[in-house]
């Protein structure tokens, strides 16, 4: 009786181990992980409810194709292209306003002659950056849903809010993040807007993720660089005479400098060496010219992480926007 009581233990003790080793090392690798699911389609994130940015439909040149879609799902590209989904609410929201007020400006005020038959596209060069769905679900992956939510929230929360200037939308442009103050935008283009003029901006190297950083170029690259763009430049005197006259704009950035007996403009200095910004300081050593620079963008309009910090602070997406664009007002196209 003991014996069969013993032959029964050690068997069942054999079954446990073999099940607890099958367990482990077997069929649980080749199980699905049910960890995370699929994000549901896109129109299922959307809340419910009449909104005037999903009735009014635009055509979007994308990649060379007309793709007729709602103001609203445009924003939405928009938004999630421009700024950081992890960024506060109030920025977000702030972000979606410039986006839509650019879409009235657009229809209203100064339609695109690169694309007559379509209102905006999606080069950042032209209108602004835009992600598609699809992209965007492989840039977040597992925080999709997440961020999309946030982006979603931030158009829907300020549904057909726009800026305008003597009752017309404005040129609500924005840039990443400024050296303490925004620039003029007669600094930086042809038109000086009222609505576009030099303001404090509190974002800091604390916050912005290389706010300050070099570019290093080898003298014989700098000089073949500049000369392509102004043949007429002269670099035979010593390095150390190459970059003077120096001038700067009220927000602190360069203005004008000479370079090799030339007098150019800091704003075509900074594309024809990719600058980050304008706020730039010069260094010639016997190998190379290093060139520094804080922030990031052309300095016009709203900067992001300024909007970020201002909405860290306590600030609503109103009052970061009229921070940045002076004297605008607010008006809905419902």
């Amino acid at each position: 009786m003991k014996d069969k009581r013993l032959a029964s233990f050690v068997f069942t003790v054999i079954i446990l181990l073999i099940t607890m080793l099958f367990s482990v090392s077997g069929p649980r690798s080749a199980l699905p992980d049910y960890s995370y699911a699929e994000p549901p389609p896109f129109e299922e994130l959307l809340p419910s409810g009449k909104r005037w940015d999903d009735l009014v439909m635009i055509n979007v040149l994308v990649g060379g194709e007309t793709v007729e879609m709602s103001i609203e799902r445009y924003l939405i590209g928009v938004t999630a292209a421009e700024m950081p989904a992890s960024f506060e609410h109030e920025a977000l929201k702030a972000q979606a306003v410039t986006a839509r007020t650019s879409v009235a400006y657009n229809m209203q005020v100064a339609p695109k002659t690169r694309h007559p038959d379509c209102q905006v596209c999606t080069d950042h060069t032209c209108c602004m950056a835009f992600s598609s769905d699809e992209q965007l679900r492989v840039r977040w992956g597992r925080d999709y849903v997440v961020f999309v939510t946030r982006i979603i929230m931030a158009v829907v929360d300020t549904d057909g809010v726009i800026l305008v200037n003597d009752d017309l939308p404005l040129l609500a442009v924005f840039h990443s993040s400024s050296a303490g103050k925004t620039e003029s935008s007669g600094n930086v283009w042809l038109q000086d807007l009222p609505y576009l003029q030099s303001v404090f901006s509190p974002e800091t190297a604390e916050n912005v993720p290389g706010y300050v950083s070099s570019l290093t170029v080898p003298l014989q690259v700098f000089t073949d660089t500049f000369t392509e763009d102004h043949p007429e430049a002269d670099f035979s005197s010593s390095v150390d005479s190459w970059v003077t006259d120096i001038t700067y704009t009220s927000s602190g950035r360069v203005d004008e400098v000479t370079i090799g007996g030339v007098r150019v403009k800091a704003t075509r200095l900074r594309a024809v060496f990719g600058l980050r910004s304008t706020a730039v300081t010069f260094r010639l050593t016997a190998n190379d010219v290093i060139f520094t620079t804080t922030g990031y963008g052309h300095g016009v309009g709203m900067s992001q992480y300024g909007a970020n910090t201002m909405a860290l602070g306590g600030k609503g997406y109103k009052d970061i926007l009229s921070a940045y664009y002076t004297g605008c007002s607010f008006a809905s196209t419902k």
